[in-house]
């Protein structure tokens, strides 16, 4: 069964469908980067509180800002933009559910002007984003704004027909400010700490280039909650919209496919209000810090601390690592003796707890999440995920033969071919710029660990660490990943 509204009663009777009227949902909220994680996560609270019968008012309009959105964007149009959301697990009773919470979704190549105008609508209240690391346009070794990129430099010259996010926003605040419209929020849901902070300071940083009043009444008028949100969610694969209509009997040309799991703890810092969403398992605080360093250190590291391994390794799959006793065991020591004595108390966290979920998490064969996307986009996620962590131990002069491992398995792996001999591509935007740091072994601890936009200052100061990296690279070299760990583990 094609899926679509007119069908939506014909499916079959284990497909939760919408439970209420998707002709009475009204958008509330623009949301600019409609992927998998956005689908699977904002989009599938905001729906399921409208299932409870509140909420209508804050339907979603996606924005795409990049031509590959094009595709989704078609796909989604032709089904009435609804699409179907897919658990993964070993349980029977995982759920298959329509999503009916995104209601249009508008490309700034086809129309800066609709999107703008959409953007500045008084009923749009909340602008949400999923627009990966290097969206916000933040230089990693200065911490500046990169006014130097292109967009931005067209959106400077162009304020009236942006196409960067921070022109499209920064234009419909202006607009929203001359009539007298009260502004949105802006609330990014990206896995980077401190989201909100970046998100405000990206924003701030163009403004203040275009218009200094303006700036200053965003600065005073806009907020900008911070957020810590969690689900593993995989590329939609050929294998998964098979499998959807094969098992399930729906025919959807872009279903979203995750693990059962789902967490967002969010800031309540909303200038126009917001949904409901604490009625669906939305944890509002005061502070989302304790629960971010948690997911970043403890999550977010330690899938760098296993997928480069992996990689080199020869498996594809997260799931494949979490069979190896050897992973288990290295990534147990790594959450327990490396990550948890740096974090604060988290309310109403139980970290031994976390901890084995993350390990369940992990292993879950279902949801076969590819290495290749935790592979992805290292230059950036060092930075944020595991520098940190690094330097702290070197600050406590802690053990470093478990961290070390972890970067010297990422410079191995930009060489770009696996202890079996099997060659592949880096997934980095930085790919060949990384790859070149790691061309010259005589000269690579320096080039590599000496980039201070990824590693900082700390680590390559300190030669404890440098002779771990280099004592760690070595065994990687010579006896393979199996050997290096069990030299780090000490079997």
């Amino acid at each position: 069964m094609k899926l679509n509204r007119p069908h939506l009663n014909d499916l079959p009777a284990r497909v939760a469908r919408p439970g209420y009227d998707l002709s009475r949902v009204r958008p509330g909220i623009a949301h600019i980067g409609v992927g998998g994680f956005h689908r699977a996560h904002q989009a599938a609270y905001t729906d399921a509180l409208m299932n409870t019968g509140e909420g209508l008012d804050w339907g979603i309009c996606g924005i795409g800002t990049r031509a590959p959105e094009r595709a989704m964007r078609d796909a989604l149009a032709a089904q009435d933009h609804l699409y179907t959301l897919v658990e993964l697990d070993d349980r029977p009773d995982t759920e298959v559910r329509v999503i009916g919470a995104l209601r249009d979704m508008l490309l700034v190549d086809d129309s800066p002007e609709t999107v703008v105008a959409q953007l500045a609508d008084p009923a749009i209240r909340i602008v949400s984003l999923t627009i990966t690391e290097g969206g916000y346009c933040i230089d990693d070794a200065t911490g500046a704004f990169r006014a130097d990129l292109p967009e931005i430099q067209h959106d400077l010259a162009q304020p009236q027909a942006p196409i960067s996010v921070f022109g499209l926003l920064c234009e419909a605040l202006a607009r929203r400010r001359a009539a007298g419209t009260a502004p949105f929020t802006v609330m990014s849901c990206d896995n980077l700490p401190h989201n909100g902070e970046v998100t405000r300071k990206a924003l701030l940083s163009f403004a203040h280039l275009r218009d200094e009043p303006l700036a200053a009444w965003i600065e005073r008028e806009v907020s900008f909650p911070n957020a810590m949100v969690d689900r593993i969610t995989p590329m939609t694969s050929t294998a998964h919209r098979e499998a959807l209509a094969r098992e399930h009997g729906v025919e959807d040309a872009w279903p979203v496919v995750c693990e059962p799991f789902v967490q967002w703890v969010l800031e309540d810092r909303f200038v126009a209000g917001r949904p409901a969403w604490e009625k669906v398992g939305v944890q509002f605080t005061e502070d989302v810090t304790p629960y971010e360093e948690m997911k970043i250190r403890l999550l977010n590291g330690s899938h760098l601390a296993l997928t480069y391994l992996g990689w080199l390794r020869g498996y594809r799959y997260v799931h494949e690592t979490l069979e190896d006793p050897l992973f288990i065991a290295y990534l147990r020591q790594y959450m327990d003796r490396d990550v948890t004595p740096q974090l604060a108390p988290v309310p109403g966290i139980d970290l031994d707890d976390y901890k084995d979920t993350l390990i369940r998490r992990f292993s879950n064969r279902a949801i076969a999440d590819q290495l290749e996307r935790v592979c992805s986009d290292g230059s950036s996620k060092f930075s944020k995920f595991t520098v940190p962590t690094l330097e702290r131990l070197i600050a406590d002069e802690a053990p470093l033969e478990r961290g070390a491992l972890v970067v010297a398995a990422w410079a191995l792996y930009l060489k770009g071919v696996d202890e079996h001999g099997e060659r592949y591509a880096i997934p980095d935007p930085r790919a060949t710029f990384c790859q070149a740091l790691v061309e010259d072994d005589e000269r690579l601890t320096e080039r590599l660990l000496g980039r201070e936009e990824i590693f900082g200052r700390v680590i390559p100061r300190s030669r404890a660490f440098v002779e771990a990296f280099e004592r760690n690279l070595e065994r990687l070299r010579r006896d393979g990943v199996a050997g290096a760990l069990r030299a780090v583990l000490g079997n």
